[in-house]
């Protein structure tokens, strides 16, 4: 007999669960191999154990409610809930790929290198594409109007590059008003105030001014415009060269009475040399001695100051304040000059636009060139005068021995030919000017 009171069965007890998140159902693997994948082996538990929770497995019952699961057995763990930093059941068992956690999406450190490089390229090409664009256009604008190959009977080239740049007294363009400012007059046609021949050489560049009163042959030549064939005259002023058949008589001239070649020629008008002085803001000049001239309008004071257009003007045209008139004024056309390409060829003007750009649009649509000038050749002039400027070259009036009929000036020919020959053969000049 059974002294133990008839036990009741207990009613199935509801097995706690808890609710993890949707994970994608993983293919069906036998229920012994899936449980170690999922929770892995925890120490501690016997084969029976693990028998025992095969026979009382339910997989479509656990697949419905997710893989979090606790049998009953647990140790205050959740099979499947996070722990440290890994997500698995006891004992930290393996990890599936699937279920390991994912680092939150962040912003990359920059790549300073390759944005460094991108905006280095960016830039260059930029600045490429601004320079070739400048280049084409202030070409476009360039006067290629003088032939030289009309010249006949020239001198062997020599080993440096030169350059006659005439100032004339053209009118051009010009307004009554401008005139009456400029103090030019209203003469028509044009003449050469000013007659410079600058070589550019490797052994320092020199700067010679021709007066426009030199006593000189012109050399029979054939008209540029007409074609006829012209005999020789001797004993004439330079300029009358000019006043007779333009730029490539005047090249012929320079070329017979020198014996030196010149490569590339450049002339500037009244205007367009006031307009290039005003697009720079005025050039400084350092003026030793204070004159006036009311012819040109000239009025300086002594001292370090700077020059407008109208006072830039007026300074290099001045001859009757002088005792010497043409020599002098030939020297300060050179000073003047070789100030304004100093301050023309500089960075702060070559770089910026707001300069550049009225300067080139100021002297290159009243600048008359030779067909053969590029614009790469008038910047080589611009730096060969900044080069003289600054002490590294050699700028002279042409030797003078004395006075002509006409009140001209006599050349000293063994000077001016040594002078020559050094120019030619790319010598340092060592000729010096008497006055």
């Amino acid at each position: 007999m059974n002294d133990w009171p008839d036990a009741q069965p207990e009613g199935p007890r509801r097995m706690r669960h808890v609710q993890r998140p949707q994970v994608p159902p993983q293919p069906q693997q036998p229920h012994r191999q899936q449980r170690q994948q999922q929770y892995g082996q925890r120490q501690g538990y016997g084969q029976g154990y693990e028998q025992g929770y095969d026979e009382g497995y339910n997989p479509s019952f656990t697949q419905a409610q997710g893989t979090g699961y606790d049998s009953g057995y647990s140790d205050g763990q959740v099979y499947g809930a996070p722990q440290g930093p890994g997500r698995g059941g006891h004992g930290g068992g393996t990890v599936p790929p699937q279920y390991a956690p994912r680092p939150a999406p962040g912003r990359p450190a920059p790549n300073w290198g390759r944005r460094i490089k991108i905006g280095s390229i960016v830039l260059v090409v930029a600045v490429v594409g601004w320079s070739v664009g400048t280049y084409a256009w202030a070409s476009s604008r360039m006067r290629n109007e003088v032939d030289l190959s009309k010249v006949i009977e020239r001198p062997s080239e020599g080993d440096c590059t030169t350059y006659l740049i005439v100032g004339s007294d053209s009118r051009e363009g010009m307004t009554d008003e401008q005139k009456k400012k400029l103090h030019t007059g209203s003469a028509e046609g044009k003449r050469t105030d000013s007659m410079i021949i600058l070589a550019a050489c490797s052994s320092g560049n020199t700067m010679v001014s021709l007066p426009r009163d030199s006593w000189v042959t012109i050399p029979s030549f054939v008209g540029s415009e007409s074609g006829k064939k012209y005999a020789e005259r001797g004993g004439s002023k330079l300029n009358a060269a000019y006043a007779m058949d333009g730029p490539e008589l005047l090249v012929r001239t320079v070329e017979f009475n020198t014996g030196l070649r010149i490569d590339h020629y450049a002339e500037i008008g009244f205007a367009g040399f006031a307009n290039i002085v005003d697009a720079l803001g005025g050039v400084e000049l350092n003026i030793e001695k204070g004159f006036k001239d009311k012819k040109s309008g000239a009025d300086f004071q002594a001292g370090t100051q700077t020059l407008n257009g109208e006072q830039a003007l007026a300074f290099v045209r001045t001859r009757y304040a002088f005792a010497e008139s043409d020599l002098q004024r030939t020297k300060n056309q050179q000073k003047f000059l070789s100030a304004l390409a100093s301050q023309a060829a500089t960075p702060g003007t070559i770089l910026n636009p707001f300069k550049l750009y009225p300067t080139l649009g100021a002297g290159l649509d009243t600048l008359i060139v030779d067909k053969d000038m590029s614009l790469y050749d008038l910047a080589e002039m611009f730096f060969a005068m900044k080069g003289i400027s600054s002490g590294e070259g050699k700028s002279m009036n042409m030797p003078i021995s004395g006075t002509a009929p006409q009140n001209s000036l006599r050349w000293d020919q063994p000077k001016v030919k040594q002078l020559v020959e050094q120019i030619r053969n790319d010598q340092p000049v060592t000729v010096t000017s008497n006055r």
